[in-house]
Parts: C-alpha cells; sequence; structure tokens
C-alpha cells in the first residue's frame, strides 16, 4: 500500500518538475514554475521518507536541520552574487551525488559481487566522475566569480594543458572500465580512490583555464553534469523520479550552455578549452585612440529631447547595484513621451537571465524587456543607446575584426543607434581582454563613473526643470 502511494506522489512530483520548467520559459509565470519545482521536491523528499526501508529518521531531521541552516542565507544573498550562489547549488549537488556513489559502492563491497552487477557499478563510476567533478568544478568557479584573491578571473595556462586534463579524464574513464569488469577485487577498493581524485583534480584543471567571460556557458554545463549525476544516481538508487528529475536538469543545462554558445558563436569545446578572456596585447605603434566624455547635464539635454531610448544593461549595472536607479530614469523618460526598450543580450552578465533577474527586481514591465535578435532591427531608429556597464555585447569588432577574439559573435548593434552614452567605471577591457571599438566611434560619448551615481545624476538632472 505505501508502494503505491509514493509511486504516485512520485508521479505528481514527476509532472510538477515538467510543468516548472515550462511555466519558467516566461517571466509572466516563472514565479509559479517555482513554486512547482518547490511543491515537486517537497512531494519527493516526503514519500521518500515515508518508505518502510528508510529507518535512521533522527540522521534525516538532522540533516534536513542543517540545511535549512546552510540554505536560508545563501537565499539571501544579493543579486549580484547570484551567479557564485548558483555555482555552490551545482557544487553541493554533486557533492551528494559523488558521496552516495561512493558509499554505495564500499558498501556493496563489503557485501560481496553479487551486489555489485556491472549495470550498478557502471552507474556508480560515472555518478562519481561527474558529481566530483561537477564539485570542484563549481567552486573553482563560484571563486572565479567571487574574485577570490587566489583564484584568478583570467585564464591560466600551462604547456599540454589540455592534453593533460582529457589524459587525467581517460585515466579515471579507463580505471572505472576495470573496476566494472572486476568490482571486489582487492584493487579495487584503491582504484575506486584513485578514480575519485582524479575527478576531484580533473574538476579544478577543467576550469582554471576558463575566462570570465565564459562564466555563463561555463555554469549551464555544470548544471547539466550535476544532472547527468542525478540521473547516474536514481540509477544507483533505483529511483525513477531521480532519474525523471536529474534527467530534466541535465538536458535543461545543456539546452541553455547550447544557446549560451550561439550567442558567442562558439562551440562547446572552445569554451572549455579554447583559454578565452586573456588580456590581449596592445599594439605597439598604433595609434592611440581617444575616449570622447560627455557631462551628465549635456547627456540629460539629449535624454530629455529623445524620442527612442534602448538602455543596454551589462555587469557593470549588476556590480554598481543600479537596477532601481535605472528604474527611475526609466520612470522619467516615459513620462517625457519617450519610448523605452531593454535590449537583452543571451550572456550579458554572469549568468543566463542575470539581466533580467536585476531589471525584474526592479519591477520593470516583462514587456520592455526585448532579446537581442528583436532589437537590432530597430537600432537604426534608436535616438539614444545607452550603455549600463555592458562591454563584449555590444563591442563592433565581433562584426568587423576577424584577429578580434569575439569575431562572429552576435551582439546588439548600439553602434547603429543615433547617439551612444555609455556608463563606464574605468577605461579597463572587458572579460574578453579587449578594447571595444564602440567607446571610440564618433556617436559615442562616455560617462565615467559607478553606474548607480551616473545614472542617479542623470535622474536628477531629468526630474528638474528643464535642462535645456
Amino acid at each position: 500500500m505505501i508502494a503505491n502511494f509514493v509511486q504516485l506522489v512520485y508521479l505528481v512530483a514527476a509532472a510538477l518538475f515538467v510543468f516548472a520548467l515550462h511555466w519558467m520559459n516566461t517571466p509572466a509565470t516563472a514565479r509559479r514554475g517555482v513554486y512547482a519545482g518547490v511543491l515537486g521536491m517537497v512531494l519527493a523528499v516526503v514519500a521518500t521518507w515515508l518508505q518502510p526501508q528508510v529507518i535512521h529518521h533522527q540522521g534525516i531531521i538532522i540533516a534536513v536541520i542543517a540545511g535549512f541552516v546552510v540554505g536560508i542565507p545563501l537565499s539571501r544573498v544579493p543579486l549580484t552574487a547570484v551567479p557564485q550562489r548558483t555555482a555552490l547549488s551545482h557544487a553541493f549537488g554533486g557533492l551528494a551525488a559523488g558521496l552516495v556513489g561512493t558509499a554505495k559502492y564500499y558498501l556493496w563491497f563489503g557485501e560481496g559481487p553479487a551486489e555489485l552487477t556491472a549495470f550498478r557499478t557502471t552507474a556508480i563510476i560515472a555518478e562519481v566522475i561527474l558529481g566530483f567533478l561537477t564539485f570542484t568544478g563549481s567552486l573553482m568557479a563560484a571563486g572565479k566569480l567571487q574574485e577570490i584573491k587566489w583564484i584568478p578571473q583570467r585564464p591560466v595556462t600551462y604547456p599540454f594543458q589540455n592534453v593533460t586534463n582529457i589524459g587525467l579524464l581517460l585515466l579515471a574513464a579507463g580505471l572505472g572500465v576495470a573496476v566494472v569488469l572486476q568490482p571486489t577485487a582487492s584493487w579495487a577498493a584503491v582504484a575506486f580512490g584513485v578514480i575519485i581524485a582524479l575527478a576531484l583534480t580533473f574538476g579544478v584543471l577543467l576550469i582554471i583555464p576558463i575566462g570570465g567571460a565564459d562564466m555563463p556557458t561555463v555554469i549551464a554545463i555544470l548544471n547539466s553534469y550535476a544532472g547527468l549525476a542525478a540521473v547516474a544516481m536514481g540509477f544507483v538508487l533505483d529511483n525513477k523520479l531521480l532519474i525523471i528529475a536529474g534527467a530534466l536538469d541535465g538536458s535543461s543545462g545543456l539546452i541553455l550552455a547550447i544557446i549560451m554558445c550561439r550567442a558567442m558563436n562558439r562551440s562547446f569545446t572552445n569554451v572549455l578549452f579554447g583559454a578565452f578572456g586573456q588580456v590581449a596585447p596592445s599594439k605597439a605603434g598604433g595609434e592611440e585612440k581617444i575616449y570622447k566624455s560627455e557631462t551628465i547635464e549635456g547627456g540629460a539635454q539629449v535624454l530629455e529631447q529623445a524620442n527612442s531610448v534602448v538602455i543596454i544593461p551589462g555587469y557593470g549595472m549588476a556590480v554598481a547595484q543600479a537596477q532601481h536607479k535605472v528604474r527611475e530614469l526609466y520612470d522619467q523618460l516615459k513620462k517625457r513621451g519617450a519610448t523605452v526598450k531593454f535590449a537583452i543580450h543571451p550572456v550579458a552578465g554572469r549568468m543566463p537571465g542575470h539581466m533580467n533577474v536585476l531589471l525584474a527586481e526592479a519591477d520593470i514591465p516583462y514587456t520592455d524587456l526585448v532579446e537581442m535578435d528583436d532589437i537590432n532591427p530597430d537600432m537604426p531608429q534608436c535616438d539614444v543607446a545607452l550603455v549600463v556597464g555592458a562591454n563584449d555585447v555590444v563591442n563592433p569588432a565581433a562584426r568587423t575584426d576577424k584577429s578580434s577574439p569575439i569575431y562572429g559573435m552576435p551582439i546588439i548593434d548600439a553602434d547603429k543607434a543615433r547617439t551612444v552614452f555609455a556608463i563606464k567605471r574605468s577605461k579597463n577591457p572587458g572579460f574578453a581582454g579587449i578594447d571595444n571599438e564602440l567607446y571610440f566611434s564618433e556617436r559615442t560619448w562616455m560617462l565615467f563613473g559607478d553606474a548607480k551615481n551616473v545614472v542617479g545624476e542623470l535622474v536628477k538632472q531629468l526630474s528638474g526643470p528643464s535642462v535645456h
């Protein structure tokens, strides 16, 4: 009776997970999708707990309390820290999968070959490799995103790096095959420990050569790895819901990573092994490029006369926590009769959807958030393009400079607007490590400073008497 009830609850939970992903396709139903996912997970946990073979209730209660103690503070991080918070979630998921696989292997190792069938052992090896490389890889990604001093944001490369990394993975896989063939041999337990060490090392070495520019894609890929680890764990534990949930997680992460790669005109191999984001050396003897700066008053005068304004947000807006000031600017421009849209690049920020989340926090209408492909045809008719902390995603070199590392990457056509104002803290290059040709265009004027302060001053100018 209990078994049938559990399977029924699992079916309901699986349906909720599917609906959760479906509802999160659009901002209007995203909140409903989150609630559906939470409810599905609660049902899954409770149903699993009710099964008669679960007997260590005290330990589970302690674990649940510990989860709340850790999870609640992590849920209250600022929106600038959401990408690294997401990476930590992947790390926890990968660690859980790896530990479950390890525990199951050594438990069944003592019980004999009848338990460690070829299928079970294969699932355990896959679970452990994927889980532990996701654990250390996600920690490295979180460290890069958090800008921890001893984890450089720029790619770290060394001779034969890719050969070394692939060699480690192949060695782990080879040892895994040997363990599958003889899972209870005297040497198998030691080999299993070596596989764990190789997976942990591979996760670190996989992320070290990847620069900050590729972090949105890397987060999506790690999400996919964590999902695949959960699938393998489902086979190990003979839990169908875990298999379904892991497959949904893994496939959605893979699809998202594909979207990110297309948005950057890059391949998976280039992201994982291309060491993208190294600072490009300046060309000796080249003509020095000059920025044209504008005052706040001058910028406000132009904005006051604009009929069409496109705001292009980037990570600089997130760092400055300028989204609420941007909303105030949006309100002032709308009061003056201007059409205001937000151009959203798929890889703007540090994670997929980062800009959407920030702008949603400031209650900016979803209908005014426009994707890159939809906004670009309108850019030549745009009076003012206001770039708030974005860099590589508006760099015209992606279209014109075949020697540029971002050549071929689809960008927002800010340079086609009649006037461009670019808000930037400094003259330093973006994650790609190259100068932005947009900033030297005859149509572009720089507003140097913290994005929150600059936008705030623009709002003051527009909210007072006429700035003429």
